[in-house]
């Protein structure tokens, strides 16, 4: 993971929000909303446009439109889903910021998993939410991200900062991890890693505590779920 994604999940995501500074009417925040959907598009335009702050500068279908109706419009947020077709949100995040390193982009996606969320985050996005947030987050969301804070739901924060115990997991205990997976025992691990068997309990715990699992399924299965193992076909 990189330095400066760990440096924001660390930090408190929701701190420093103070909605006085928000633009007044004469000042609207301008969003552009990218979305394959024509239905999900017209849906978040009316909700957006209901809000006295927020004015929706254009909409896109396309990362290719996207481009251009950041060119035509300069947008302050840009609301990004990330099934796309031909260019996904996560490519058309990275074109985006690669061209304006400053655009604010928050992604608002049915995608949940943690490679999904953490890719887009990595690539420049400022916050992730799913769409079935309600709408007083989502607009929330695109407040604080208008004023350049990281914005994710505590239970996608929680994940994230999950992720990050990735790095202390040894060598060792992703080996003994994927042999767990593999329905192996204790005893069938200590034989085939030539370590005792005690060790092999040692090691199969600290997986446990570091993925904050409580028991051996739940550990192969977010490790499995982030990544961090694979099981050959």
């Amino acid at each position: 993971m990189s330095n400066h994604i760990v440096e924001s999940l660390e930090a408190p995501l929701r701190a420093n929000f103070n909605p006085h500074s928000i633009p007044v009417d004469d000042s609207r925040i301008k969003v552009l909303i990218v979305d394959d959907h024509p239905v999900v598009r017209v849906g978040l335009r009316t909700m957006l446009e209901s809000e006295g702050n927020i004015e929706v500068s254009g909409t896109a279908e396309s990362a290719q439109d996207a481009v251009m109706e950041v060119q035509r419009n300069k947008p302050h947020v840009v609301l990004m889903d990330l099934c796309m077709p031909e260019v996904d949100g996560t490519r058309a995040i990275l074109e985006l910021r690669r061209t304006w390193p400053d655009l604010r982009i928050l992604v608002l996606t049915n995608y949940q998993a943690d490679e999904d969320i953490l890719c887009a985050l990595q690539a420049g996005a400022m916050g992730y939410l799913l769409k079935n947030s309600p709408q007083e987050e989502i607009v929330q969301a695109i407040k604080m991200v208008y004023e350049s804070v990281h914005y994710v739901p505590p239970d996608i924060e929680e994940r994230l900062l999950h992720m990050i115990s990735r790095d202390k997991l040894s060598e060792r205990e992703l080996q003994v991890l994927t042999l767990v997976a593999k329905g192996k025992s204790n005893k069938e691990i200590a034989k085939q890693l030539f370590i005792s068997d005690k060790t092999a309990r040692n090691h199969v715990a600290s997986c446990l505590v570091k993925l904050a699992c409580g028991s051996r399924t739940e550990a192969v299965t977010t490790a499995l779920r982030r990544g961090l193992i694979r099981l050959s076909e």
